[in-house]
């Protein structure tokens, strides 16, 4: 039995052996239930309806289900992907799972970062790289987005780049028809750029078409 204290993860899917999708090698993606964002084109818009099952699961019982592809990880260089969903909503429970977990897996996040600040100064603490979803950094273009403000993404985004460090943060900017253009992409780039990133991610969404 856990003590009452103990952090619990929101567990929404658990996807195993994935290679050099979400992180280096082989990976396991656990994702999230819940997200302060309404995405229009969401991948996974099940992680955050409200019918949607889910169960909350310690540190431990997640280790137990990830832990025997141990081998694959330490070949590989791989390791734990947290997702969802939003899963800097639990940085305490990806800080104590990092504990117990062996130190040679690769813990990454995928992240919007529109989270409280603290979280991300937890996180940074025990993630070893963080894949950020930005969308977009101008604030009238994310929100018709996403539904929500970026002025707290972008704080939140100086204070990781300072606390990991660069080296250690990868931001996605996608192009999003019919919500930015090529222009507007360029421009993020050329703010990000002068926040300090130097890994970038740049990709196009595809929007499914009716046939």
């Amino acid at each position: 039995m856990s003590a009452p204290d103990t952090p619990r993860f929101p567990l929404v899917f658990l996807d195993r052996l994935r290679m050099a999708t979400d992180g280096q090698g082989v990976t396991a993606l656990v994702g999230a239930y819940g997200c302060p964002l309404s995405c229009r084109l969401c991948i996974n818009p099940y992680t955050w309806q409200e019918k949607t099952p889910f169960e909350w699961v310690t540190p431990a019982e997640l280790y137990d289900r990830v832990k025997q592809d141990n081998l694959y990880y330490l070949a590989t260089g791989g390791g734990v992907t947290f997702g969802g969903g939003e899963p800097l909503c639990h940085a305490a429970f990806i800080a104590a799972f990092r504990e117990i977990a062996p130190k040679e897996w690769h813990i990454c996040a995928e992240t919007s970062l529109h989270v409280p600040a603290d979280n991300v100064r937890t996180a940074a603490g025990c993630v070893d790289h963080f894949f950020v979803d930005i969308k977009d950094t101008d604030p009238a273009i994310y929100e018709a987005y996403t539904g929500r403000d970026n002025a707290s993404v972008m704080d939140n985004l100086a204070r990781l780049l300072a606390f990991a460090g660069p080296d250690r943060v990868t931001v996605r900017v996608p192009l999003i028809p019919g919500f930015n253009t090529e222009e507007d992409r360029a421009r993020s780039l050329d703010v990000l750029h002068r926040m300090g990133v130097v890994r970038t991610d740049l990709f196009r969404y595809r929007v499914p078409t009716n046939s």
